[in-house]
């Protein structure tokens, strides 16, 4: 029992080390629109079906909007970006 929570704990800091080195990429290469590419990906992968990749994304988007002081955050920004996302696969 206490390997199988040994190694869920380190399954679960391995996933913040990747979704902090995402935010980290994208932040350097995005900066400003850092947060809403994060918010794309994660947008594509719940209209591709792909759960655990739009879990990834928006905790990729979380980690950008806790460390990046410069990531815009408009919410209607965000709203258009998900209604293109969304119409692109119709």
């Amino acid at each position: 029992m206490l390997k199988s929570v040994l190694h869920w704990i380190e399954k679960r800091k391995a996933q913040r080390r990747q979704r902090q080195a995402d935010a980290q990429l994208l932040i350097m290469a995005e900066e400003a629109n850092a947060y809403y590419e994060a918010q794309r990906r994660a947008t594509r992968a719940r209209v591709d079906g792909d759960r655990q990749e739009f879990f990834r994304w928006a905790s990729v988007a979380a980690e950008i909007a806790r460390i990046s002081p410069h990531a815009e955050m408009d919410m209607d920004v965000l709203k258009r970006i998900v209604d293109a996302e969304e119409r692109r696969r119709d």
